[in-house]
């Protein structure tokens, strides 16, 4: 290939799905379905220890894990230390939403000084994923 052919070739981007680590997959696919409206795409594994949730068309994979690669005083030091960032159409209905099925939140809606509103849920492990619109 030619430095020409090179620089005309690109390969699309379809989609993200980001890894979260989990200490327990099972109990992270229940809170994602029961608590955030994600579905159990699969769960892998005997006993499963890997698994993909979906909402729409966002996918994030939780992979277990013995010990939790960011540790607590991480987290406490670091406000947005955020696993994954989603942007949807509504962010002010979906922070309603996860008021009403009891969802854990890191920060409550508000409107950044860039104009974006927010929402950071947290799931059981304190992985930050942050909403926005």
């Amino acid at each position: 290939m030619t430095d020409d052919t090179a620089a005309k070739v690109r390969s699309t981007f379809l989609a993200v799905e980001p890894q979260l680590f989990v200490t327990n997959v099972e109990a992270a696919c229940d809170y994602f379905s029961d608590k955030l409206g994600f579905a159990v795409a699969f769960l892998y594994g005997e006993p499963p220890y890997y698994a993909q949730v979906h909402r729409d068309g966002v996918h994030l994979n939780l992979r277990q894990v013995d010990e939790l690669p960011l540790s607590a005083d991480f987290r406490a030091r670091e406000e947005d230390a955020l696993a994954a960032t989603i942007l949807v159409e509504d962010v002010a209905g979906l922070a309603a939403e996860y008021e009403a099925s009891g969802a854990t939140f890191h920060q409550i809606l508000r409107t950044e000084e860039w104009g974006t509103s927010t929402i950071i849920v947290a799931d059981p492990d304190g992985n930050l994923i942050a909403f926005a619109s």
